[in-house]
């Protein structure tokens, strides 16, 4: 069955469940190792943040209604030092960001605003009451969800852990991804190719496209264009939670991935979908011993099978780790020259989009077997399956890569 790229992208939504606390795996991780994981619990504040009212300003602590004015100088206050001086009527207490603002105070004067006299300052400046104030508990009160499961990991929220005292945090555990390429062509990127041979190109991407997306991949050894071959090793390969097959899923007389996925009991969701590269694109489950096994037959064209991934495979691993809504990383640029196409299909082409992320054009392309051109190319054009022209300075989707 064909569908669009979007009825295609809902169906791998709809069919992968998201894993959550009560139906997947979790694993402890220590927080340096936590970047890029899937946070499997919940993370609450373990106090008041700021757990005091502190400076947000190296100034002076003041009394909001007595400035503008000339104040006297009474102690000075550091961040990290509990002082037990305080601000009475005409004083000020010199005080450095982060310090704890005495009592008596209401309100900070930046150190740039005053002039300093003997045993004093002067200021010109009105202030309101927490002006250059951080109250104690204004980002969160003790108790606070900050956190929730689902939520990926960065360099942010690896920063509000540490803050929080976790030294280490519960994740979803990351989905093996066999892959397996298909093809009598075939030999491996260490070898020499014979004459009508070619090396394996996609099983190095592939892996390196799993990874990118939280999973772990495992490349399998090529599946020859025989029965045995293919369904040994995709016996194999239904042992991880998501298989990957690259080629062997069009109509040709020796693509016999689909028939051997048929014969291991699969049930396929959709066989093609209408998008260029990557129409013969397949998707569907095995179910062994209580456990589904996804699968994702790839076309063989390199452009083709990294394409496919990323709008369908990649979704299915972040749903596997946890991500309920797995984004598309694609943004709106304007186009630098005039672009055609005949609507049917929804088209993923190499294109170079702008530092600035505000142009983009098409780049020379021989196809989906190009692999030189998409490493030239620095994102794809997504062409609308329902129109037919766009013009210069028109806003079209662009894919990042």
């Amino acid at each position: 069955m064909a569908f669009t790229f979007e009825q295609a992208r809902a169906c791998v939504l709809r069919e992968v469940p998201v894993a959550v606390p009560t139906n997947a795996v979790i694993e402890p991780v220590a927080l340096a190792d936590a970047d890029g994981r899937v946070l499997a619990e919940e993370i609450r504040a373990d106090r008041d943040y700021p757990p005091f009212a502190r400076s947000a300003r190296d100034g002076f602590a003041v009394r909001a209604g007595e400035i503008p004015g000339t104040l006297r100088v009474v102690g000075e206050v550091r961040a990290g030092e509990a002082s037990g001086v305080s601000v009475g009527a005409g004083e000020a207490v010199e005080i450095m960001t982060g310090a704890p603002v005495p009592a008596g105070a209401d309100t900070v004067v930046m150190v740039e605003h005053v002039i300093r006299e003997d045993g004093g300052i002067k200021t010109e400046r009105t202030l309101k009451p927490g002006e250059n104030i951080s109250q104690q508990g204004e980002e969160a009160r003790a108790g606070t969800a900050l956190l929730h499961p689902g939520k990926l990991l960065g360099f942010s929220e690896i920063s509000l852990l540490a803050t929080l005292g976790h030294t280490q945090v519960q994740v979803f555990r990351r989905p093996k991804v066999a892959i397996l390429t298909t093809g009598d062509e075939l030999v491996e990127a260490h070898e020499t190719p014979g004459p009508v041979q070619i090396r394996n190109s996609n099983a190095a991407a592939l892996a390196v496209q799993v990874r990118r997306a939280g999973g772990l991949p495992e490349i399998l050894p090529i599946a020859r264009d025989s029965y045995k071959s293919t369904s040994a090793l995709i016996a194999r390969g239904l042992e991880a939670d998501v298989l990957l097959l690259s080629g062997g899923v069009s109509a040709g007389k020796y693509d016999i991935v689909e028939k051997t996925l048929a014969d291991a009991g699969a049930e396929f969701f959709f066989d093609r979908a209408l998008i260029q590269p990557g129409q013969p694109v397949v998707f569907g489950c095995v179910k062994r011993d209580g456990c589904t096994k996804f699968f994702f037959g790839l076309p063989g064209n390199p452009v083709s099978t990294m394409v496919t991934f990323e709008v369908f495979a990649r979704a299915a691993i972040e749903r596997m780790l946890g991500i309920e809504d797995p984004p598309l990383r694609m943004l709106r640029a304007r186009l630098t020259r005039e672009f055609r196409h005949k609507p049917g299909l929804t088209r993923f082409l190499p294109a170079n989009l702008s530092t600035d992320g505000a142009t983009v054009e098409a780049a020379p392309s021989r196809g989906s077997g190009d692999v030189a051109a998409l490493a030239r190319a620095n994102a794809f054009l997504v062409v609308d399956s329902e129109k037919e022209s766009w013009a210069v300075g028109e806003d079209i989707r662009v894919l990042l890569k």
